[in-house]
């Protein structure tokens, strides 16, 4: 991979901070580097990066609160890398925003990895990309967002005399109990009312709504998430899984679904999940 735009790297260990830059540069992006938070959130905010490697133990701001910032101007994929490895560090790690999260000591070649997975990721909808494959413009802090799926175009009647034109591909649109989904332009909606979706969050319920039921083993699902569901060869830790479930969590919370009794996702116990049977 060469030209890949900008990374930033901010961590106060000398040690570990040289070892992601070289990571980074040999994966084909130019490296900026920072030793504190503050510093960091300034680079990221006037440099606009396209990937973001952070740590969580800074020693002026922790990462949460630099994460928080960046997300204020900035679209960058961020990964977070930490000595902590509890579960409410990765959850909260995500849900603030971050794309991945890897605890130390990590594998260069899983890092350099999981960027390349993460930029496989569309950011939004592709016309608000640039060439580049980053963002035209920052978003806010939760960024990568559906709204309501459109209309299906319709097609015109061909004119007198003019040759049949070609049949009209089959409607696209997945639907499960009041819910439709445009894999076209990454909808989402629940009757008349758009969901608003992180872009795991679509990923995800596309892949369960185009299983029709069938169960997804958490670690098809992470791969789903990772942009990755054709590899089965791919590394996937508990901690991945993990994230996975924080996503299914914060989908069920956005359509309001009770675990209890659900109406769109089971949890199929020691396994996955699955969708729901059709509501009657």
């Amino acid at each position: 991979m060469d030209d890949l735009g900008l990374a930033l790297v901010v961590e106060d260990d000398d040690d570990v901070r040289h070892l992601v830059e070289d990571v980074l540069r040999q994966a084909g992006f130019e490296v900026l580097s920072a030793a504190t938070g503050r510093e960091g959130a300034e680079i990221a905010r006037r440099e606009a990066p396209t990937v973001v490697t952070l740590d969580l133990g800074l020693p002026d701001i922790d990462g949460f609160e630099v994460l928080r910032r960046i997300r204020t101007s900035s679209d960058a994929y961020v990964v977070m890398l930490t000595a902590r490895d509890e579960e409410p560090d990765t959850i909260l790690a995500l849900q603030s925003g971050a794309d991945d999260y890897l605890t130390k000591p990590f594998r260069p070649r899983e890092l350099r990895a999981r960027i390349a997975a993460m930029m496989r990721r569309p950011r939004g909808g592709v016309a608000d990309a640039t060439p580049e494959g980053r963002p035209a413009a920052p978003a806010g802090e939760d960024r990568e967002r559906t709204t309501a799926a459109p209309s299906p175009v319709r097609a015109t009647s061909p004119s007198a005399g003019a040759a049949q034109a070609p049949a009209a591909r089959p409607d696209p649109l997945l639907r499960h109990s009041g819910l439709t989904l445009d894999p076209r332009t990454r909808t989402v909606a629940l009757g008349r009312t758009p969901l608003d979706l992180t872009r795991s969050e679509f990923d995800l319920l596309h892949a369960l709504l185009r299983a029709g039921g069938g169960v997804l083993t958490r670690s098809e699902l992470v791969r789903v998430a990772r942009g990755e569901r054709y590899r089965e060869d791919s590394y996937v830790s508990e901690a991945d899984e993990r994230a996975v479930e924080v996503h299914l969590g914060n989908l069920r919370r956005k359509l309001g679904d009770d675990s209890r009794q659900p109406r769109w996702l089971v949890t199929v116990r020691g396994v996955g999940y699955r969708l729901a049977p059709p509501a009657s």
